[in-house]
Order: C-alpha cells, then structure tokens, then sequence
C-alpha cells in the first residue's frame, strides 16, 4: 500500500520550497515533485537585488541553495519525477508521475509558468546575459543603455514605461503595425520622449560572446534584415522579451479553476475550488510574480493545508 503524505507539493520553485519549508517545520509528513531541478525560472538570474535579505552573493542560483539546505533541514522529501495524471477531488489525493504514483490528504500546486520565448537563435544562451523576461527583475541593470522591448500588449508597453525610468532609450519592436495594448497605456507610451518604436518586425537572431552585443531584425513586410549593434562604449543593450507568460497548467484543466489565459485561481488564502488543494506562485493568478510573492504564497498554503489536515484528519 502506498505511503500517504501530510502533503504534496507540486514544484520547487521558489513557492514550492517555502511551502515544503513550512510544512516541515509543522511536522507535517511533506513530499516535494520536481519534473527537472529544483528553483525555476530563477536559476537562471545571475543578479538578485529586489528579494529582502540577498545581499551576499545575490544570485538566483544561490538563493535557491540556500532554500533547499532549509528544507532539507526539516527532512522534507524531495523527488525528481514528471506528473502525468492527477486525482484531486476525493478525500485521499492522488498524484501519478512517471517514476511512481503518489498518495496526500492534500496538494499545494507551485508548478509555476515560464516566460514565451521568441524561438530565435542566440536568446537561450544571452537569456540573464542581457536577455530579460522581466523588467521589474532587470531594467535597474541598465541604467543608462539603450533598451529593446520586444512584444505590444499591455505587460509590454507597461514595462517599457518603467523601464524609461532607467534606460537612455527603449524601443519596443512589434511585429504588427499597431500595439495591442489598452489605448490608455498606449497614449502614456506615445507621449514618452525616451520610447521609440520599430513596426512590423520580429527578432531574427540575437547575437554576443558572453553578453548581448548585437540582435538582427526582419521587417515582416519587405523582408529586409537591420542588425542593431551595441554602442561602442556601453558594448551591450538590454533587449527584454515580453510577449507573454505560459501557466504550467496544462494537467490541471478540468479540474482547477482558471482564467481565460490558464492561471489557476486560488483567494488570498491560497484555496482553489477543491477542498484540500491549494495554488502558490507563478501559476496562480495575481498581480505581481517575484520571488518574494511566490514564497509568501507558499507560506500561506503550507498554514492553510496544516490546518485543513488538522480539521479533516483528526485521529
């Protein structure tokens, strides 16, 4: 008969962590699944300066060290395994994965999302060497550069207007002839003397040794290319990616209440629409997704589930 956990935690993201963090130190019996290594799409962040307290070796890298050491600390379970089948909506959870199926009186999901990617050649290996998904995260690291936006929905034209804040200039390139941002956030854009904008083109490669040096452009209509090349005393520009986030939400459909764009909704004590389950992090929709929100999420669902498990499972 399979073991049966206080909890499953579905991620290790950062969410996922301060979630198993917390219920270890609850004495709550806490299994952690992870499809690939532990942290998320902030391993990928060589500077880490908005999270309180990462002064010392701010990277994103270490910052995630440093969680799984804590919750390694309260003997939490940790295993490598990609879910492929869920049972959520009986009274014993129940979470299949291609290396084993596993068994809760209740599940946190920290599965998080992962920024859309442009698919041209040279973004995987310059992403967090000037490639961007997040300007909140970044635009402080280019303070007087020069900037690309790419992308012409709201969160786009948003963060070109808090970027300005920092960059010499920002240029948003769409690949259409018209944003798709609401009209109000385009009027401030417009209105904006350091954002330029470069119309029916899409990013053919992004080019640079070690960093962003230059990004090749193809006008959608004529087909001609323009390789932008960084100005020689700066000898990179920021070029920030901002054409959408992808919820890693595909399993849960059906199943978990979401948005039109496939955010899981959970209220402010991390509850989704099934007794038991609870959402924290990137997944879930909100306003703001920081690592400083992902762990606070993390920690209410870990109370909330303590307490669910307390109120259902008294011996």
């Amino acid at each position: 008969m399979n073991k049966i956990y206080d909890v499953i935690i579905i991620g290790a993201g950062p969410a996922g962590l301060s979630a198993g963090l917390y219920a270890g130190r609850a004495k709550l019996d806490t299994l952690i699944l992870e499809k690939e290594k532990a942290g998320g799409q902030i391993v990928t962040t060589e500077e880490l300066e908005n999270y309180p307290g990462s002064i010392e070796d701010p990277t994103g890298p270490k910052l995630i060290a440093r969680m799984v050491e804590q919750v390694d600390s309260f003997d939490v379970e940790r295993k490598i395994d990609e879910i492929t089948e869920i049972d959520l909506e009986k009274e014993i959870k129940v979470v299949k994965g291609s290396k084993g199926e596993y068994q809760a009186r209740s599940v946190i999901i920290a599965a998080g999302a992962k920024p859309r990617l442009l698919g041209s050649p040279g973004e995987k290996e310059l992403t967090g060497k000037g490639v961007s998904y997040c300007a909140t995260c970044d635009a402080a690291f280019f303070e007087d550069f020069d900037v690309y936006v790419i992308g012409g929905g709201d969160t786009a034209v948003e963060e070109s207007l808090f970027i300005s804040k920092f960059a010499r200039k920002v240029t948003i390139v769409h690949r259409r002839d018209e944003l798709r941002a609401a009209k109000s956030i385009q009027e401030k854009a417009f209105k904006n003397d350091k954002i330029e904008f470069i119309w029916d083109t899409e990013v053919k490669e992004i080019k640079g040794d070690g960093i962003v040096e230059s990004m090749v452009l193809r006008n959608k209509k004529t087909g001609e290319e323009t390789e932008i090349v960084a100005n020689e005393d700066d000898g990179t520009f920021g070029i920030f990616v901002l054409v959408g986030y992808l919820p890693q939400s595909d399993l849960f459909k059906n199943v978990i209440d979401m948005d039109d764009r496939g955010y899981l909704l959970g209220d402010e004590n991390m509850h989704t629409n099934i007794d038991g389950v609870f959402v924290a992090g990137d997944i879930r929709q909100k306003s703001l997704r920081q690592v400083v929100t992902a762990t606070s999420d993390g920690a209410i669902a870990a109370i909330q589930a303590e307490k669910y498990i307390g109120e259902n499972f008294e011996e």
